[in-house]
């Protein structure tokens, strides 16, 4: 199963829609701040299921549930923005602590602009990076994941741009299959 996911597009869905054009995912998932351009996307590929969070920037989508828990193959997956889970400054306690009370075996979030792929505690913790344009930085994130049937998962990080195992897609996001 192949899922892209995405967070921090602040507007600038196009390096999603290139990555999706690209990868041609199964599923995709956006973790906030940029709720209109996983809209976009949703009307764009109608074929491939979108589930998104809402950002502490999606103001418009405050009823949304900060968290969702989903299932992909074999994993179940905790989706958060991050923001009301206090993920700023790489502290992923509550987060971990959260992912693990739901029995999630792979916590998501967004919200830093810092791509991350790496297992806390026998929780694997993925953050995309921004696939949108970073405030402080130019560099968009993002990485490629596979989820495995046996219920493992396995990462690579990079930008979207570079090619062989860290691979990733043009425009940032992360990619499971």
């Amino acid at each position: 199963m192949k899922i892209a996911v995405f967070s921090d597009t602040h507007g600038f869905s196009r390096g999603m829609i290139n990555a999706v054009e690209e990868y041609k995912p199964d599923q995709i998932i956006h973790l906030g701040d940029g709720m209109p351009d996983a809209e976009k996307v949703r009307e764009m590929f109608p074929q491939i299921p979108v589930c998104c969070v809402p950002g502490n920037c999606d103001g418009y989508y405050d009823d949304e549930e900060a968290y969702k828990l989903i299932t992909l193959g074999p994993l179940k997956a905790f989706l958060t923005h991050g923001h009301r889970y206090a993920v700023r400054g790489g502290k992923l306690d509550v987060l971990l602590y959260a992912a693990e009370c739901c029995g999630a075996q792979i916590a998501m979030f967004g919200h830093t602009h810092r791509a991350l792929f790496d297992q806390i505690g026998g929780i694997f913790v993925l953050n995309p990076g921004t696939a949108g344009k970073a405030p402080r930085r130019r560099e968009k994130g993002g990485s490629k994941v596979r989820a495995r049937p046996c219920g493992g998962a396995a990462g690579a990080g990079g930008s979207f741009a570079q090619r062989g195992a860290a691979r990733r897609g043009d425009g940032g996001g992360t990619g499971f299959d």
